[in-house]
């Protein structure tokens, strides 16, 4: 046994409104620069939908992620060594701008410049890349809330691979359409395709953290880590020529900050803690032959931070204590360990990914109600969860390769959960059988709804700070005068830079440290600190 520690998230896309403000303060963060204007580092996409990059959950044609071989070993789907090596210089299986979408913007030079006259001016879009006029066909949310659903609906490889299991479960109707977002960034793997795809090593999976990056300067632009990522979450610069993806905002996560994303979101659904794994686990969790079998595999990699020979051993493999301890505080290690409320997204591509989800259950409440039924009643909630208006399948095939068992008992303990709450909120007695029907005492079942209701920031974001002082030498000692991505072209940019207020201002002296743990009494103080 070698123990690792791995920052990781969870999302409950119970409470996902779908507003894009994670989408949107990652792009002003990390990616408002020339050459990005088509990169999202984080998209929130609308299911049924065919995401982004389109149709991106279609391995038959993207190749990416892993398979098995004949001897049951672990190959890349984009291929060996050699056949990678062939097509370096001209590799077929990417997605191409269209995708994507051509970004653009508009000619409002001509709107505001054009001489007085009897038509009105029109600002025509412009492309970003060419500056020529262009028709816009698609973007990032083109199908947002299930615009078009009726003439793209079906090409979304989910719902085909439902309809193969399940003929009449998803129609596209309008009385009987279903809808839910799901927020992506990159999943920082356990076994990332896309750093073992990378020819040049500049794809590196970070030790002592988990966190997946590229170096920038090692990386030669050869795109084959956009090939072999299966969530199409790494993308690349055009003016750099370089690859860029999501960083895990990792400058403020060394020191205790939580990502942009979680920081901003409206919803509060999404949640940060530590793992401890065993890497030597990792490969035969990764190799397991049942493609439904994979999530059982990954929840036994996962070690125990209350066993004493996990913390024994995470000791001897230079595991700080910080981040044992915070292993023990993590609500992410409550959520997909202790309740089993969270799954991996897709763990048929055998990456091990450390993003997890908690499936929505919300349509069933309102669909019971309707019905003259009560919608919040333990038994008549069990009773409706196999006829949600969300199938069962649809999400089996997002989270648990097509095994339906793992999200009806994950939907059963937040049934169990409302229905227990319930109870308690009109002072009636609480009902043991509740709990007892998914596994949970009623404390259990209680201390779930702090953690999904009303848990304070600091009870959802549980970071260690043990590489604070190395944060002060990324950040602050890169560069004499300001942020050490400050740059032409940088993240920086200057002025307010992407770790937080007066980060990257060249002309103040070296306060970015201090700023963000200002930053963090304020956000987790009860009331606001006076000046």
């Amino acid at each position: 046994m070698r123990v690792m520690a791995q920052l990781a998230m969870v999302m409950n896309l119970d409470k996902c409104i779908g507003c894009h403000t994670c989408s949107v303060t990652c792009k002003q963060t990390w990616t408002n620069r020339s050459g990005t204007e088509y990169v999202w580092f984080n998209n929130v996409e609308t299911r049924p939908g065919q995401g982004y990059p389109r149709r991106w959950e279609d391995q038959d044609r993207w190749r990416g992620g892993w398979g098995l071989d004949r001897r049951g070993r672990l190959n890349l789907r984009s291929g060996g060594r050699i056949q990678r090596l062939a097509r370096i210089f001209a590799n077929p299986v990417l997605p191409g701008i269209k995708d994507y979408y051509e970004p653009w913007s508009y000619d409002y030079r001509t709107l505001v410049n054009a001489p007085l006259g009897e038509d009105f001016p029109v600002a025509s879009p412009r492309s970003l890349l060419t500056g020529e006029p262009m028709t816009i066909e698609w973007s990032a949310n083109w199908d947002d809330n299930l615009g078009g659903a009726t003439e793209h609906g079906d090409a979304d490889p989910m719902v085909a691979r439902t309809r193969e299991k399940a003929a009449e479960k998803v129609r596209f109707a309008f009385e009987q359409t279903f809808m839910f977002y799901l927020p992506r960034i990159c999943e920082h793997c356990l076994n990332p395709a896309c750093v073992a795809a990378c020819p040049s090593g500049a794809m590196y999976k970070r030790e002592e953290d988990g966190i997946v990056l590229v170096d920038q300067d090692h990386c030669r632009g050869w795109r084959q880590c956009v090939s072999g990522c299966p969530y199409k979450k790494v993308y690349f610069n055009h003016r750099t020529g370089k690859a860029e993806k999501c960083t895990f905002c990792y400058p403020r996560i060394e020191v205790g900050l939580p990502t942009v994303c979680s920081e901003t979101c409206v919803g509060r659904l999404r949640y940060l803690g530590v793992l401890l794994y065993d890497a030597d686990a990792v490969t035969a969790a990764a190799s397991v032959e049942d493609d439904t079998a994979l999530y059982e595999a990954q929840l036994g990699v996962f070690l125990d931070p209350e066993d004493p020979a996990v913390r024994r051993a995470a000791e001897r493999d230079g595991v700080p204590y910080a981040w044992v301890e915070a292993a023990r505080r993590s609500p992410v290690r409550a959520l997909v360990s202790t309740y089993r409320l969270a799954l991996p997204l897709h763990p048929e591509y055998r990456t091990l990914p450390m993003v997890w989800y908690i499936p929505p259950l919300s349509p069933v409440v309102e669909a019971l109600t309707e019905t003259g039924f009560d919608g919040e009643d333990a038994g008549n909630l069990f009773g409706a969860i196999d006829t949600l208006r969300i199938p069962l399948e649809y999400l089996a095939e997002l989270f648990t390769a097509g095994d339906t068992g793992p999200v009806r008992a994950s939907l059963e303990r937040l049934a169990a959960m409302r229905a227990h709450m319930r109870r308690l909120n009109l002072n009636e007695p609480p009902d043991p059988a509740i709990g007892a029907a998914v596994g949970l005492t009623g404390d259990e079942l209680e201390a779930m709804h702090r953690l999904l209701a009303v848990a304070k920031y600091e009870d959802r974001y549980v970071i260690p700070t043990a590489a604070a002082g190395d944060a002060r030498r990324l950040e602050e000692a890169a560069l004499p005068d300001g942020c050490s991505l400050d740059h032409d072209g940088g993240p920086g940019m200057g002025g307010s830079g992407p770790f937080g207020e007066n980060s990257g201002r060249k002309a103040l002296p070296m306060v970015s440290l201090e700023s963000f743990h200002l930053l963090r009494r304020r956000q987790t103080a009860d009331k606001e600190e006076e000046t």
